[in-house]
């Protein structure tokens, strides 16, 4: 018989007992009698049998699988805390169930429902936008649910994230000090929380309080060609000095501007609020806001095996510290 055909069925037959005794042996139930047990595992050893999670939920109410949601399994940004979330998941015995919305062909809800009908322990959200139906979704759900690099200002839900409004003040005042004063915000998604709730404000507050007017906010700037095409707007509303929401966009401004014959820094500083690859390989390098990606996945991962066992949480939303990497695209560095 093949490995991969065995099941609890072929284990009950062989060892001479109830499906449910192999259950019970699989699970660690200790309402088993010794040699009972002896004869179980010595036939699933022999056999190689390998109990599917899904199946031992059923009995134990517990699948040790996580569910993890992503909008885009190719950005780098969620690459690397997905890194995190694995290494912690490895460590505490967990499997993880991915679940891309990339181009919102799924949505929020859909994909959270999905999840948990497949039994998962917990889930771990990646998206930096928290909507309405995936509030709903997670309010209608038991599972413990953790957000990691977004924030839920709102405090109904665990988070670990950076202080996103610190960190954009931090990297506008660089580049005010550095002599810039027509300073834009770029947004990948003007919707989501962190933007919403904590850029936008930090931008314009930074703009108020400096008495630099308005400013300019550009919205839906996704990819490499929309920071291109971008630029020509930029240089006809003056800008000097922009903080832009994904990386992939920022080199897209970056080449745009160095196309056009202008200078970066002198002409129009840059700085990317995701310090992924991209930021440190292309040239001038920009000047980043790096987040502890790994460390903000780690995080969420191990807060989620508390939850999941029922243990104390400290601390439901974490803030970890940021660097304001000054690289070439900036003249203060």
């Amino acid at each position: 018989m093949r490995k991969q055909e065995i099941t609890i069925y072929d284990v009950a037959r062989e060892a001479k007992v109830s499906m449910a005794t192999v259950s019970r042996v699989v699970n660690g139930n200790t309402n088993v009698r010794k040699d009972t047990r002896d004869r179980v595992m010595k036939v699933i050893n022999r056999l190689h049998y390998q109990p599917n999670a899904v199946a031992q939920g059923l009995a134990s109410k517990r699948t040790t699988t996580v569910g993890l949601i992503v909008p885009d399994l190719t950005n780098l940004y969620f690459a690397e805390l997905s890194k995190g979330i694995d290494d912690i998941a490895l460590l505490y015995k967990y499997n993880i169930i991915i679940t891309s919305i990339e181009n919102r062909l799924m949505r929020e809800d859909q994909a959270i429902q999905g999840l948990l009908n497949k039994q998962v322990d917990g889930v771990i959200y990646m998206s930096d936008s928290l909507p309405e139906e995936a509030v709903e979704a997670f309010k209608r759900t038991d599972t413990p649910v953790v957000l990691a690099g977004t924030k839920d200002n709102h405090l109904e839900f665990p988070s670990v994230a950076i202080d996103y409004q610190k960190a954009d003040t931090e990297a506008l005042n660089l580049m005010y000090n550095d002599g810039k004063r027509n300073l834009a915000l770029v947004l990948d998604n003007p919707e989501t929380v962190v933007n919403t709730e904590n850029r936008i404000p930090a931008y314009q507050q930074f703009m108020k309080e400096h008495k630099l007017g308005k400013g300019h906010i550009y919205s839906n700037i996704k990819d490499h060609s929309d920071g291109y095409n971008l630029y020509s707007q930029l240089q006809k509303d003056g800008v000097d000095g922009v903080i832009v929401t994904s990386d992939v966009s920022a080199v897209g401004i970056l080449t745009s501007a160095i196309d056009a014959g202008k200078n970066v820094p002198k002409d129009i500083e840059i700085i990317t609020a995701n310090a992924t690859q991209i930021a440190s390989i292309v040239r001038p390098a920009l000047t980043a806001i790096r987040q502890p990606l790994y460390d903000i996945g780690a995080v969420a991962m191990r807060m989620l095996t508390k939850l999941m066992n029922n243990e104390k949480v400290d601390e439901m939303q974490i803030e970890l510290p940021y660097e304001l990497l000054k690289k070439q695209s900036t003249s203060n560095n």
